[in-house]
């Protein structure tokens, strides 16, 4: 995808729609090429799913079905959302784990915005040891609101995660790469 592009959606949350037709033509060609599914490493994109799923006639697997299915079945009520905000202002997540009885709890708006710009910085690769810091105080700052589980709804957000005391991180590409290899072996 373009760089600017990228920066936008991720930084400025808008433009998003533009990368709808570089995931159809992707999508497409990964067809064409004999895939028997399709996978999405990041949460943000699945804004598309649907647009995507229309375009192919294999199915693509959901990081956000997924890893919803993976709390159900671990009976979480709560859950902590580390995610950049278009997957949060698209409600991705929200909808999904509210209609399992899971309740979504986000950033506040400062910390969101902060968050948007670690996000940024990892994927440029121009992260640094403050970035890390502050994702931890993001963590903690969750446990301080009784948090117990904290989702990273950002594929990127695993290489800077080092806090653990006393609260649960589940990554989503974890999620979907141990589903998707489920599937291979089906």
């Amino acid at each position: 995808m373009p760089y600017q592009i990228e920066k936008e959606a991720i930084i400025q949350a808008k433009g998003e729609e533009r990368n709808i037709p570089y995931l159809i033509e992707a999508a497409k060609k990964l067809e064409k090429s004999g895939a028997d599914f399709l996978v999405m490493p990041c949460n943000t994109l699945h804004v598309f799913i649907e647009e995507i799923r229309k375009a192919v006639n294999i199915p693509v697997l959901s990081i956000t079905e997924e890893t919803v299915n993976f709390l159900k079945n671990k009976n979480l009520k709560k859950v902590g959302l580390l995610a950049t905000s278009i997957t949060i202002n698209h409600n991705l997540y929200g909808q999904k784990l509210s209609e399992n009885g899971i309740k979504e709890i986000i950033p506040n708006k400062e910390e969101q915005i902060n968050l948007n710009k670690i996000i940024h910085r990892i994927v440029v690769d121009k992260y640094s040891n403050k970035d890390k810091q502050n994702l931890d105080s993001f963590i903690r700052s969750f446990k301080k609101k009784g948090l117990k589980t904290v989702i990273l709804a950002c594929t990127d957000l695993q290489i800077l995660v080092s806090y653990r005391s006393g609260i649960e991180i589940y990554d989503t590409m974890k999620i979907l790469a141990e589903t998707a290899a489920q599937k291979i072996i089906e």
